[in-house]
């Protein structure tokens, strides 16, 4: 009995079990909440609470992630938030 080998692409654990990505928005000091709240309804389609309360989590805590999905899907809403002038990157 013979076995062939084949050499396969290096995928990542985390690629594996979830095509999950986070948009992480990171808090600044540039930035006022009016402008953070209404950025995240205009691109993120959060409501006004949702968008709120990810403004106060930023705010005190550093970071809060504001958004799930795919890398693809997430890609174009990162760049939209940096074009706002927003710290976010995906992970």
């Amino acid at each position: 009995m013979s076995y062939k080998e084949e050499v396969l692409e290096e995928v990542s654990i985390k690629d594996l079990l979830s095509d999950s990505y986070e948009i992480i928005l990171f808090n600044d000091d540039h930035n006022t909440f009016d402008h953070v709240i209404k950025t995240l309804i205009k691109v993120c389609k959060h409501d006004n609470l949702q968008a709120e309360q990810c403004a106060l989590l930023v705010h005190y805590t550093g970071k809060c992630g504001v958004k799930t999905g795919s890398r693809k899907e997430l890609e174009p809403l990162c760049s939209k938030l940096l074009d706002a002038d927003l710290t976010v990157e995906i992970q």
